[in-house]
């Protein structure tokens, strides 16, 4: 990964770290193992460990200010193991140079034909001996070199990506501006009844969670009558959006190798060991096969559709936007905040990803002026946003989100959170909605995603990724729900933007009131 511009340059500190002994790191790690299973056929990471090596303090500052704790050693470890390295290095270079000399002493001719200097102290078999115990000791350091690599590869494959300078630091995001006005919801200005969406769920027969909870389980549910055809039309009016910029439609996989998400930043178990995927129970028969994983978003088999493989940069940007179904494990407790839709295993989202030119190349990374490829793109995923949420009447608060928010793979991210009245007494009401990561190379160089550059005489670079939600069904759809109930009414408006895709219903009624009205 490429350090972003904030980070121009190593401070005096990790200069002067890395002119000194490293103490407390052990010599070995007798329960190294790889974080995850990545079989021969899979991409090979390539990490920009040089970075690493000559940053430990910046990497371990970065996992501070990140909360990954158990990672801030990580990049000192790494320089540990590349002086152990480097130590192997030598001693196996003595050692070839050596069993250069003996080949050569066994190649002379007049050895062969015994005509040896009386003085030479040379034998042949004990030139043999030498020369076996050459190459079993060669045997072992490179042994030990495999090793040292793994151990370096998978230190730096734990790191997250280095942190944006428009990122807070800490726990706090930067409000940085609103949608749409905020609804009345003192008592003593407005007469208007709040409800929770799984009240007006219930009433008008669009969400039934006991019968998914006898089928599935808890955190799951059912969309019936208007709700499973608003849910389409949220999926068909977030399409439509993006495609009228330029983004093209993908219907992706839900199921990748468990090492495809892992490049993405997704592990089966986040830094806290909590379960963050579903992994998928194979035959005995598929034993043999790398490992899958159900996709908790269409971020991760969009980054891996251009796995392996070499862009050409005049056809960057790649602009792309799927619809899937995600699957969440939600790890954790689970209360009367997250109850309905807002935090469930399956759902419907529209996701936008890109692959951008890098925003610095070789020899450029700390230049005063750079020019940013992957900026444009990111103001655009967000413009996208708005004008979904603005369009369906939601009110929202647009945030910078802090260092600790931030997942492994994102170097920046903004979250757009809307106006839950049921979350009123949680965080104020606010409730995320929808989310853009900024990337850099991180997921590329993970996938061995390059791009061309015939500018720069057809040398092979890693290109930019970003991803963004374009619409998160389960919440917004929750959002309209509670923020149009017409509680005397017993109805809920639908936006009109939607209403193409519905048929040109404008009202939900209750059953009970289409029921007296047909009569």
């Amino acid at each position: 990964m490429r350090a972003p511009s904030n980070y121009s340059s190593a401070c005096a500190l990790c200069r002067n770290r890395l002119l000194r002994p490293i103490h407390g790191v052990h010599q070995r790690n007798p329960g190294f193992r790889r974080a995850y299973v990545r079989p021969s056929t899979a991409p090979k990471p390539q990490l920009d460990m040089k970075h690493i090596r000559l940053s430990p303090g910046l990497y371990e500052q970065n996992c501070i200010d990140r909360n990954y704790k158990a990672q801030s050693k990580n990049a000192w470890k790494v320089l540990e193991l590349f002086e152990q390295w480097k130590g192997c290095q030598v001693d196996a270079r003595q050692l070839r140079e050596r069993g250069n000399v003996l080949r050569r002493l066994l190649a002379n001719v007049a050895f062969r034909s015994g005509e040896i200097e009386k003085d030479s102290n040379m034998d042949k078999e004990a030139l043999h001996a030498e020369g076996k115990e050459i190459k079993e000791k060669l045997s072992s350091i490179e042994a030990k070199e495999k090793e040292l690599v793994e151990q370096m590869d998978s230190l730096a494959l734990e790191l997250p990506n280095l942190t944006s300078r428009h990122t807070p630091v800490g726990t706090e995001p930067d409000v940085i501006g609103y949608i749409n006005k905020h609804p009345a919801i003192d008592s003593d200005s407005t007469d208007r009844v709040w409800r929770s969406h799984v009240y007006i769920g219930s009433e008008l027969g669009l969400l039934d969670f006991a019968g998914a909870a006898t089928s599935s389980g808890y955190g799951w549910y059912y969309l019936l009558d208007e709700g499973a055809l608003m849910e389409q039309a949220l999926v068909q009016y977030a399409l439509s959006v993006a495609r009228k910029r330029g983004w093209k439609a993908v219907s992706p996989p839900s199921m990748v190798y468990s090492h495809i998400a892992a490049a993405c930043g997704f592990q089966p178990r986040d830094q806290n060991g909590e379960q963050q995927i579903y992994a998928i129970e194979q035959a005995e028969k598929d034993k043999a096969k790398p490992p899958m994983v159900l996709a908790g978003t269409a971020e991760i088999p969009l980054a891996g559709l251009k796995a392996g493989q070499n862009l050409e940069d005049v056809d960057l940007p790649v602009k792309l936007v799927g619809v899937n179904r995600c699957y969440r494990a939600e790890a954790g407790g689970r209360g009367t905040d997250t109850k309905g839709l807002y935090r469930v295993h399956e759902f419907t989202k529209v996701e936008m990803f890109a692959w951008t030119l890098p925003d610095t190349t070789e020899g450029e990374a700390f230049a005063e002026e750079q020019k940013s490829y992957s900026e444009p793109i990111f103001n655009e995923m967000l413009d996208i946003q708005k004008e979904i949420l603005e369009s369906l009447g939601l009110h929202c608060r647009i945030l910078e989100m802090p260092s600790t928010d931030l997942g492994a793979s994102a170097t920046r991210k903004r979250d757009i959170e809307a106006f839950f009245p049921s979350r009123i007494e949680k965080d104020g009401g606010w409730g995320e909605v929808t989310s853009t990561s900024m990337c850099t190379d991180y997921q590329s160089r993970r996938l061995q995603t390059k791009v061309r550059l015939e500018k720069a005489g057809r040398k092979l670079e890693f290109p930019y990724t970003l991803n963004g939600t374009a619409l998160a069904v389960p919440r917004v759809l929750a959002a309209i729900l509670e923020n149009n109930w017409d509680d005397k009414n017993m109805n809920v408006t639908i936006p009109k933007v939607l209403r193409p895709w519905m048929g040109g219903i404008e009202v939900i009624e209750s059953k009970k009131k289409q029921s007296e009205r047909v009569q």
